[in-house]
Formats: C-alpha cells, structure tokens, sequence
C-alpha cells in the first residue's frame, strides 16, 4: 500500500490500529523473554517494552511489563534525546543507560532505546527496560550505604553506533560483573527485541499506508488524555492527605503525601517525607513518579491501555532529599522497598473521594538475591520472588501471594533448584495471614530453601512489611507481618547474610489486609476458608465469631 498522510481516524479504525500497536509491542516483549539468558526476564517478567512516537511520547507498552516503568520510559528517552540529538542519530544506533536518575530508579536496570527509521527519517523509537542479573558491586540488596558501592553505573552511551557493536562497553560490562554471559546474555536479548520492533512497526506502517505516526500518536494519546480527565472530573474536588510509617533500615520513615483534585486534572506532593537514609532503599524522583502515576491510573481508568495521554493530567512533585527524590550519591538498589509504598499512601489519600474503589494494603512482593557458586563450579547471582497476599477489595477478597504494586511472576522451583543447586524443601500458604474482614486479605506464603551448594551462599533481602502491616480498610483487619529466618532465627529483611552449606531460609511473607467489617462475612465463605485451611477454626471464632 502507498504511503499516503492520515490525520483523522474513525472510532472503529482507531481502536484497530491502538489494538495492533499493543499487539507489537508484546511480540517485542515476547523477542525479548525467548531471548534472554536469565530467569529474571525469561521466568520473571521484570521487564518493560514501551513504544514511542517521533517526538518521544509514548504510545504503547506491553502488557506484560511492570507497569512502573510507562512513567520512566519517556523521561529516560528525553534525556538520551538530549544526548544524542534525533538529528545526529543513524540506522543501527542503540543508546543505553543504567544510572538510577536517568533511568528507573537503580543500577540493576538496562534501559536501552532504538529509533526506528523509514525512508530516512525517524518515525519511532522502541524502549525496553530489564533488571540484569548483576551489575558488579555488592549485589542487588540494601546493604550499601552509597551508590559507588552497588555496582557499574553507565552514562547514556551508544552501545552500537550505526549498526557497529561498541567492543569497549562490552568488555566494560563483562569485567566488573559475576556472571558475564546471562548479563551480556540479557543486554543483548534487549538489543534483539529493539531490532524486532523496528521491523514490526514498519510492516504495521506499510500495512495502513502510513508514512508518519504522529497524527495516530497524537488521537491515542488525546483519547486517554479525555478519559483520564473525565475520570478525575468524578472525583470530589479538594485537598486529600494521608501519612504513614514505614521501617526504612536502621528505623522508620515517615511517608507524607498530599493530593489536590481540582477539576480534571490532578497535583500530588509529598513534602513532610523523611529524608534519605544510608542504606540502599532511597528513591530517585522518576521511580516515585512512576509509582504515583501507576496508582492513579488503576484507580480510576485501569482497562485504558497505557500510554502518555493517559497520565498528561497528573502532576507529581517532592522534595528535593527526601527519601521518595533521593540524590546522589545516596544508594538507591532497594528502591522498590521504599517505593512500592507509594501506592497505599495515595489509596489512603484518595479512600475519603474514592472508597469503593480504593483496596486495603497488600503484603507486597518480597525480593531477595542470592548470589554462590553451583556444584559444577559455575557461578551464580539470581533473585528469588515471593509475594505476600493480595489486599482485599470491596466485594472481593484478596489474592494469596499476588504481588501489588508490581507483577513480578515466580521462577518455577525446578527451574530455581536447578539453576543455582539450592533445594525449595518447602512451599505452603500461611494459615490465618490475610487480614479479617467483610472480604478477607489475601494470604503470604512461607518458603523454606537450603543450601546445597557445598559452598557459601550469599542472600541479600530487600524485604518490608517486618514492622508496619498492611493496614484494613473499612474496619478490616490488619495482615500478618513479614519475617525472614536463618536455621529458625530472625534475621535482618534488608541485611546482607551469609548461609552456609546446609543451613535453611525461611521466607515468611506478609498477608494482605481484609476490607469491612469480620462480623459482617458470609458464613459460608468463612466455612469454606476454615475446610481449605486458609482460616483456622481458632480464628475464624475469634475474628468473625463463627460457631462452626
């Protein structure tokens, strides 16, 4: 079909041709998991693919990828825009970055970006965004108390220059990281999946005749950007506040937020936060950006396919050293520790406009690297994903070990057991773990590994939820708390520990929180609770009053 300029869509057209964008952008995601050397993008899904018009605004994402990363993808493209400017770019450059303030948040995520030409100019770009499975210094964790001591941090850089491999970054990167061939393996997976999209979006154009797709950009984004406002327009106009505690490394922070609705459009500030803290928890601005728009956007237009249209009309701001707009060199490797608590803040900010919409608090996922040397001599650095449960919503009860506010998937344990030679000796539901309430909170799990590498494993935890619980909403009771264990003893969530040959983790995950009042559940969902052993009998009496 000959390339003619379309300025105007119908509704039926539009919908097709937005439905085709999502569709590409997940066979780039697809490229990117086939191709990937390790369990963290290939089992995991920590991972994110983003398309973007011409001028840098985003189009698409995949719908497998973690949905923070829509807020950073165009801000991370903005500043490699700035460095490399579209008209000095060329057919075959891949620019590339892991700094945390230009990137998502820490050095353990590649951001890498493709433009994407036809007929010699730029008519796209593809971002995609994986956690690599090292980066050299003490390892993902949060015991590094500045950014120097987490490992290589790379400038905007082009890791191919018209098409030509930059033989420098690779050897760069290979030398200060533990497991070269899955990190190279995983880098080069991103550049697969870039050069993928490039040759999809162009069959896209040619099928719909297309020359540009700013025009389309421009109507997909300015249909979210409406239904977003429209959206926003329902929410009670005012000043909506919310403050809670959360334990940071050494003691707890306090997290401060405050939310104007005004009309169609949205500002959220978080003066009154903490500062940072010397300890890999602290969050770079665009990680709390993400978060914020993220948790806006589920709650008020979540079946609205991601895009920048979408959250035009949210403003985020914070304090400049606050934990939640840390600075360097303060390190940043946990973030997600300290970030995913963005989320409740603004659900319990927005609870008074929105109840009905609003969850209670979940246990969150649990991250924890692992870092040895398997039996055959080969060495390893791997995460682990647990998830505490769901919290629970109004006229639904919470999820059992479903992660929120992230997606991340579980490696299965055979694929675990035989990657790093550790042993998963047991995987359970915790009884009892999922807060109380009209609808019950979803229930973590308890995991059980043991070494059995016949060498000194090194675990590195980022986990929260020790101190503060998920909190209920509309009288709904607390979840349980997390805890992690070494041979039966609490040890440190966030701590760096060494497990000998032999010894046993215990990963007790948080339960989500329940939603209304226990008195107020349908007995026979609690007698149904009670035979599947997600409630005991003890506590059924106790917390619902249920006579069996």
């Amino acid at each position: 079909m000959q390339d003619t300029e379309q300025t105007e869509f119908d509704a039926v057209s539009l919908g097709i041709m937005w439905d085709r964008l999502v569709s590409l952008t997940d066979e780039i995601v697809s490229t990117l998991v086939r191709s990937s050397f390790s369990t963290i993008v290939s089992e995991s899904y920590d991972l994110s693919c983003v398309v973007l018009d011409a001028d840098a605004n985003t189009i698409a994402q995949g719908a497998f990828s973690v949905p923070a990363f829509i807020g950073s993808a165009p801000v991370t493209a903005a500043h490699m825009l700035k460095r490399f400017p579209a008209e000095t770019l060329e057919p075959g450059d891949v620019i590339i970055t892991n700094d945390p303030w230009l990137g998502t948040g820490h050095l353990f995520d590649i951001t890498m970006m493709r433009p994407v030409f036809r007929k010699g100019k730029i008519v796209a770009y593809t971002i995609s965004i994986t956690h690599l499975p090292d980066i050299g210094g003490t390892g993902f964790g949060s015991s590094a108390t500045e950014i120097f001591q987490e490992g290589l941090r790379l400038p905007i850089l082009k890791l191919y220059e018209a098409g030509k491999l930059n033989d420098l970054v690779v050897e760069i990167i290979r030398t200060n990281v533990r497991v070269p061939e899955q990190t190279m393996g995983d880098v080069m997976a991103n550049v697969a999946c870039s050069e993928v999209g490039a040759r999809e979006i162009n069959a896209f154009m040619d099928e719909y005749g297309l020359d540009d797709l700013t025009a389309l950009s421009a109507a997909i984004r300015g249909q979210s950007e409406r239904q977003m406002r429209a959206k926003l327009a329902e929410l009670k106009d005012g000043r909506y506040t919310n403050k809670i505690q959360v334990e940071g490394f050494d003691g707890p922070v306090d997290f401060a937020v405050q939310i104007d609705v005004m009309g169609d459009s949205i500002e959220v500030d978080f003066e009154g936060t903490s500062g940072c803290v010397r300890a890999g928890v602290n969050v770079p601005f665009c990680y709390t950006n993400a978060m914020v728009l993220h948790a806006i956007k589920s709650l008020t237009l979540p079946n609205i396919p991601n895009n920048q249209g979408s959250v035009a009309p949210i403003k985020v701001t914070a304090p400049v050293g606050c934990i939640l707009n840390a600075q360097s060199p303060f390190p940043t490797g946990g973030r997600h520790a300290m970030g995913h608590f963005v989320t409740p803040l603004v659900y319990g900010a927005l609870a008074e406009s929105a109840a009905d919409e609003v969850q209670a608090d979940s246990g969150m996922m649990n991250l924890i690297t692992f870092q040895g040397r398997r039996k055959d001599g080969r060495a390893f650095s791997s995460l682990y994903f647990a998830s505490g449960g769901y919290g629970a919503l109004k006229g639904l009860d919470g999820w059992s070990t479903m992660p929120h506010p992230s997606n991340m998937a579980v490696v299965p344990v055979e694929i675990w057991e035989t990657m790093t030679n550790t042993t998963i000796v047991e995987k359970r539901l915790r009884p009892d773990s999922g807060g109380a309430g009209e609808w019950r909170g979803g229930l973590g799990q308890e995991v059980v590994l043991r070494n059995d590498t016949d060498e000194i494993l090194m675990m590195l935890g980022m986990g929260n939820r020790t101190e503060f619980p998920a909190q209920g909403i509309s009288g709904g009771g607390e979840g349980t708390l997390r805890e992690h264990q070494l041979n039966n003893e609490a040890v440190h969530a966030k701590g760096r520990i060494e497990v000998a040959p032999g010894e046993e983790v215990r990963l007790l995950e948080a339960g989500g929180a329940g939603y209304g009042n226990p008195q107020q559940r349908d007995h026979d969902a609690i007698a149904v609770d009670v035979a599947n052993g997600l409630v005991s009998a003890e506590a059924a009496k106790r917390d619902y009053g249920w006579a069996g």
